[in-house]
């Protein structure tokens, strides 16, 4: 997982206005809390956090915590994957309606025989997951991040370099005020749904 540190003014600045950069914050602390709470209880190997600040409020048992490397998000995306250097499958902070079923369906897909890659889409033309069977540490260049076409883009690299990709289900990131409103109505129960209740 890949996640940087809830600071208001740093995170969520899409959510101002309505929100204030505080009360954005607030969402992105429930979403990671959300997210890692999913990954905690997902079977898997290995559980690591690539973080961004200081992890001390976000450890886990079970969970490594490593620095995020790397200038934009593509190079963190690659980093990621070096300092892992295993089989592994990413996900981000922004789809706090992730479930356990969800997650390892995605973590089964990339161990499948005859699968190089794995990539799941959000609603926002990005992507909530990708995996690799090898590291690839080429698969992100030229990608553009946080684009309109980024998960069109990545499919592109991906068949460029001959990786057999499978396509996990959508999901939706929250970027706005009417996706964690969308996200909120899907996962009712989650922490994120009721800090936004308790905001709006």
């Amino acid at each position: 997982m890949i996640a940087k540190q809830p600071v208001a003014g740093r995170v969520k600045t899409r959510l101002t206005p309505p929100c204030s950069p505080e009360q954005a914050a607030e969402l992105a602390a429930a979403a990671l809390t959300d997210t890692l709470d999913v990954v905690q209880r997902t079977p898997a190997a290995r559980r690591v956090l690539v973080f961004d600040g200081d992890p001390r409020d976000w450890a886990r048992p079970g969970i490594e915590v490593i620095p995020q490397r790397g200038e934009g998000l593509g190079q963190r995306l690659a980093a990621a994957f070096d300092d892992v250097g295993c089989q592994a499958l990413l996900i981000g902070m922004d789809t706090p309606q992730l479930t356990k079923a969800r997650l390892a369906g995605a973590l089964e897909a990339v161990a499948r025989p005859g699968v190089d890659a794995v990539l799941g889409p959000a609603c926002d033309g990005g992507y909530w997951c990708v995996g690799f069977k090898q590291p690839a540490p080429a698969a992100f260049q030229g990608v553009p991040m946080s684009a309109p076409d980024t998960y069109a883009r990545q499919c592109e690299r991906l068949g460029a370099l001959g990786l057999a990709t499978v396509h996990a289900p959508e999901l939706c990131d929250v970027d706005t005020i009417a996706d964690a409103r969308a996200v909120a109505a899907a996962a009712p129960r989650t922490r994120f749904a009721k800090t936004l209740a308790a905001i709006l």
